[in-house]
């Protein structure tokens, strides 16, 4: 066929074995392509959906020894050290995505070297330190973190390290990359109504607000300042969501904020005392947020973002709409029988002590539930609800400048009503719609809240139009918090306050466990509201933080 090549024919035995020579070698001599080939097909479900080499080698239970654990990280981190990148990648149980972002993060981040030490290993997992010399636009610096991986077993019971985008940092998430360039955007210092810089740092409940406030309306600014030179994470969409090495800085652009540093070191300081509770502060002249904290700060935003049935709070709004109907005031008779039902419908207990001769006030004083349900004939389905939005604002969509759950009154009828009218059933408030709730009732009228001095600037922000509580009814109000506060369930928390002051606590029942504790009060211009989860009576677990926000800044 070709010159000095004659043409041999082969047995089908010969063929074979030639070809299953040549598999070998695949293996032995490509093993790198032939592992991605099978991998490709197996993540695609090829044929039988398992790939010859699982077949062949499946993986071992026992888990790897500590020898072992500490040879693969090794190897793998001297590889990445040396900046073979293809290498360090192969001793991963994802080859080609671990060099290519190992490869990726040397180009974007402009780094000249990477050394990274290993510490003692723990089981599988292995802590280490990178110490890398980042070089970008003149500018020469050392970049130091810490961050681990976890040694596992791979395919042919070859022991590597587990693949993930925190071995190259441990803020990196699936879908991101680090990058050293000019910062997407200025920095942004949030300051609080006197001017004061704050920082995550020192207030821990503002992290995510913070960062908000900073991504969202950094372009809205009047005076933007200047991006500084930045190693950051960029997400798939190109956006810089975290700065984790500034090389340069910019000039700094101020975003002015409602908040009170006062009041929010204090808030922070309240909800430490008590697990999975909340806080918030308002400015009763104008809605603005003074200080929002809950603890834990790395957890969810129990103040702002996780609605609970707000128990016997709510009773200000049920009292708002009982007022308003003729002939009803706070010495209208009620009688405070526990166990008290409406029609054959559900039987309502007390914990405060029986009173045949009670008033509205005394019922809302000292927080009888019957004493409110005797009076549910006086209500029509959905009134409940029309004077939330009438007087309140709730129910409707509030956009403070940062994200909030909103308020829900559902209305009912029978026992849905009769609970809704105590803050139970499917009524749903967070701390920051009760503090407004005092709020409105202090000042008058209802002022829509906002984080922000310039409330103009928030996105789909719309005027929530209400109207002014009757002069008689807000009186009304005003008497039976002021007498909570000095004869009710609130006199441990708030008697030693003077000049205008009020208060109503609450605790809203769960299915199971200790009821959730409430508490709202206010005090001169300043209105707040807590919640502690599962925290029993409010006046014991949620009354001390909402006291103490109040004397920081009242």
């Amino acid at each position: 066929m070709g010159r000095g090549v004659g043409f041999v024919p082969m047995s089908r035995g010969a063929k074979a074995g030639i070809v299953g020579t040549v598999v070998t070698g695949m293996f032995v001599v490509a093993g790198f392509g032939a592992y991605n080939i099978y991998s490709s097909l197996d993540s695609n479900h090829g044929g039988s959906g398992q790939s010859p080499l699982a077949v062949n080698s499946p993986i071992s239970s026992a888990p790897p020894t500590a020898k072992e654990v500490t040879n693969a990280a090794d190897s793998f981190l001297t590889a990445w050290s040396s900046g073979d990148t293809t290498k360090a990648g192969s001793l991963t149980d994802s080859p080609m995505t671990a060099a290519d972002a190992l490869a990726t993060y040397k180009e974007q981040a402009h780094l000249t070297s990477v050394q990274v030490r290993p510490g003692v290993a723990a089981g599988t997992a292995v802590p280490y330190t990178v110490s890398a010399r980042i070089s970008f636009d003149g500018i020469s610096t050392a970049w130091t973190y810490d961050s681990s991986l976890k040694v596992v077993r791979g395919t042919g019971n070859k022991v590597v390290v587990k693949w993930a985008p925190t071995v190259v940092n441990p803020h990196l998430a699936q879908g991101d990359t680090i990058v050293t360039g000019r910062a997407k955007s200025p920095e942004v210092e949030i300051v609080d109504r006197n001017d004061k810089v704050m920082t995550a740092a020192q207030y821990p409940s503002l992290a995510g607000i913070i960062r908000y406030l900073g991504t969202t309306y950094a372009s809205t600014l009047k005076h933007p300042g200047t991006p500084g030179i930045e190693t950051y994470i960029e997400d798939g969409g190109g956006t810089q969501t975290e700065t984790l090495k500034v090389l340069r800085k910019g000039t700094s652009a101020k975003l002015r904020t409602t908040l009170d540093a006062g009041a929010q070191a204090a808030a922070e300081k309240a909800v430490k005392t008590q697990p999975s509770s909340g806080v918030t502060a308002l400015d009763t002249r104008t809605g603005g947020v003074l200080a929002v904290a809950f603890n834990p700060a790395s957890g969810e935003n129990i103040a702002f973002n996780s609605p609970e049935a707000p128990g016997s709070t709510f009773k200000i709004v049920t009292a708002t709409a009982l007022l308003m109907k003729p002939g009803i005031t706070p010495q209208s008779r009620s009688q405070c029988v526990s166990g008290f039902n409406v029609q054959g419908g559900k039987h309502y207990t007390n914990v405060t002590r029986d009173n045949p001769s009670a008033t509205l006030d005394w019922d809302f004083a000292q927080s009888c539930n019957t004493g409110f349900i005797r009076l549910s004939d006086k209500l029509d389905t959905g009134t409940l609800g029309q004077v939330g939005k009438d007087y309140y604002g709730l129910g409707k969509t509030w956009w403070i400048g940062t994200p909030t759950a909103d308020g829900q009154i559902p209305g009912g009828t029978g026992d849905e009503m009769t609970s809704e009218m105590i803050g139970q059933g499917q009524v749903l408030m967070t701390t920051l719609n009760m503090a407004s709730v005092s709020a409105t009732v202090r000042d008058g009228q209802f002022h829509q809240p906002s984080i922000l001095q310039d409330s103009s600037v928030i996105p789909k922000r719309t005027t929530i139009h209400t109207q002014q509580l009757p002069y008689s009814v807000r009186n009304g109000l005003m008497q039976m918090m002021h007498d909570t506060v000095t004869t009710g369930t609130a006199y441990t928390d708030m008697h030693n306050f003077g000049g205008t002051v009020g208060a109503k606590t609450g605790s809203a029942e769960q299915s199971t466990g200790q009821p959730n504790g409430w508490f709202t009060a206010y005090h001169g211009n300043v209105a707040a509201a807590g919640l502690v989860l599962s925290g029993g009576h409010g006046n014991a677990s949620a009354g001390p933080i909402v006291a103490s926000v109040l004397s920081a800044v009242s």
